[in-house]
């Protein structure tokens, strides 16, 4: 029996899979964005969806919504560049995206409005752990992750 190994290395990608994207941005939600009308998920972070609501002081607040207009506001009407790293199964490109070099994905894990995506990265714990323990953005409520919320939605 013969059996035919097949080894894909980076360097034989085309390079336009692995092109930065930049450009004036528009924020869908707290994770994803478009530059040019292509579909950017920032990649090693989940925030909570656009309907998603948490509990705080006893009553509801829309942590989604929250979460996406920190977003916006921290980009506002600047340029991103956004270094590629994969596709979704949705078919958006994942990327690291960058607002005058500041890490974006990381500022929003940071500053609370974004988990690390642990499934598909580490990159971003320390910056949930920080958050986390000043209880910033969503660690001020309580909340299901928004993987947790997204499987409940299909229940």
């Amino acid at each position: 029996m013969i059996r035919l190994v097949v080894f894909f290395f980076a360097g034989a990608l085309p390079t336009a899979a692995l092109a930065e994207i930049s450009g004036p941005v528009q924020v869908k939600d707290g994770d994803t964005i478009e530059i040019h009308g292509e579909r950017i998920r920032l990649y090693g972070i989940d925030a909570p969806e656009s309907r998603q609501t948490c509990n705080r002081y006893g009553g509801e607040w829309r942590c989604g919504i929250e979460a996406t207009q920190a977003l916006a506001d921290k980009v506002g009407s600047d340029p991103l560049e956004c270094s590629p790293k994969d596709r979704d199964r949705y078919g958006r490109t994942v990327a690291v995206c960058r607002l005058n070099g500041e890490d974006l994905n990381a500022w929003m894990v940071s500053e609370g409005w974004a988990m690390a995506y642990r499934h598909y990265s580490l990159d971003y714990v320390a910056a949930e752990d920080a958050a986390r323990e000043a209880k910033r953005g969503i660690w001020a409520s309580e909340f299901l992750p928004p993987w947790e919320w997204r499987r409940s939605q299909k229940n």
